[in-house]
C-alpha cells in the first residue's frame, strides 16, 4: 500500500487538522523515505533519527513529538506547534520555525545554523549556550538571556539599534557588559545608544568606563577620543529618539559633525560580532 493510500485509510481515525497536515505535507514529499517517515510521525508521534529533510509541516500540531536526531534541515515548520517536543540532536539548520512555538522543547544538541526562529515562543525550551549563534530569532519570544553567549547579547543589541528599537537595544548592551564587564565595545554601543535616548549622563560615564578599557589595554589613542566624547555629550544639548543633534543619532547614521573622530569606534560598536 502506497503512502497516500494509507493516509486516506488513516484519516478517519486521526483529527482533522492532523489529518490536513498530513496529507499536505505528502504531497509535497517526495515518495519513498521522506513519505514513510511522515506516517510514522504521524502515527506514532515519534520518529527518531528519520529522514525528513525539505518536509512541509505548516501549522503541524507536532507537539510531545519525539524527533531526536532527525534530519529536519531546510523544512518548513513555520507556525507550528511543537511545545514539549524531543529535538535535542536533530539537524535543523536553515529550517523554517517561524512563529513556531517551541515551549518547553528540548533544542540540547541540535543544529541551528541558519534557522528561522524569529516570532518563535521559546519559553522554557532547552538550549545549549550559544546555540543560537548562528539562527535568526529576532522577535522570538521566552528566550533566557542566560543562555545566550556574550556576542549573542551584544549582536542583538546591534540588531534592535538598526531596527530604531533603542530601548531594547539598551538593555541587551546591558546584558552583554553583564556577562563581559571588560568588553569595551558594548560600553561604546550603550553610551551610543543612551545618548541617542537622551540619557547624557548615563552616557558620557559609558564612554568614560569605556575609555578606562581601552587605555588598560594601551590603547590610548582610543581612550582619549572616549574621554573627549564623554566630556561632549555631558555639556553638549540633543535631541533624543532619533534626527536629532545627540552623539547617538549622529553616530549611528553615520554623519558625526563634530565628533567624526568617534565614527570608528561608532562603526566597530554596531558590527556584529564574529561567532
Amino acid at each position: 500500500m502506497t503512502a497516500r493510500s494509507r493516509i486516506a485509510c488513516l484519516a478517519p481515525s486521526l483529527a482533522p487538522l492532523v489529518a490536513a497536515t498530513l496529507a499536505a505535507a505528502l504531497s509535497a514529499a517526495p515518495p519513498g523515505r521522506a513519505s514513510e517517515a511522515l506516517i510514522q510521525l504521524m502515527e506514532q508521534r515519534r520518529c527518531e533519527g528519520c529522514a525528513l529533510a525539505g518536509a512541509y509541516l505548516v501549522h503541524a500540531q507536532l507537539a510531545d513529538v519525539n524527533l531526536s536526531g532527525a534530519q529536519l534541515q531546510r523544512a518548513n515548520l513555520s507556525q507550528a506547534r511543537l511545545d514539549g517536543a524531543r529535538l535535542n540532536g536533530a539537524d535543523l539548520s536553515f529550517t523554517s520555525l517561524l512563529g513556531a512555538s517551541l515551549r518547553g522543547a528540548d533544542l540540547r544538541g541540535a543544529r541551528l545554523e541558519g534557522t528561522d526562529l524569529r516570532q518563535a515562543d521559546l519559553s522554557g525550551a532547552l538550549l545549549d549556550a550559544g546555540a543560537l549563534g548562528r539562527a535568526h530569532w529576532q522577535g522570538a519570544k521566552g528566550i533566557d538571556q542566560g543562555q545566550l553567549s556574550y556576542g549573542e547579547l551584544h549582536n542583538a543589541g546591534v540588531e534592535a539599534a538598526r531596527q530604531g528599537r533603542l530601548p531594547e537595544a539598551e538593555q541587551w548592551f546591558s546584558a552583554a557588559i553583564r556577562r563581559e564587564p571588560a568588553a569595551a565595545v558594548s560600553w561604546v554601543a550603550r553610551a551610543i545608544t543612551r545618548s541617542e535616548l537622551g540619557q547624557r549622563q548615563l552616557a558620557a560615564n559609558d564612554f568614560d568606563y569605556a575609555a578606562a578599557l581601552y587605555a588598560a589595554g594601551g590603547e590610548e589613542a582610543e581612550a582619549k577620543q572616549l574621554r573627549q566624547a564623554a566630556k561632549q555629550v555631558s555639556t553638549t544639548p540633543g535631541t533624543p529618539g532619533g534626527g536629532g543633534n545627540g552623539i547617538g543619532s549622529m553616530a549611528i547614521g553615520g554623519a558625526l559633525g563634530a565628533l567624526q573622530f568617534l565614527a570608528p569606534l561608532a562603526a566597530k560598536a554596531f558590527l556584529p560580532l564574529p561567532f
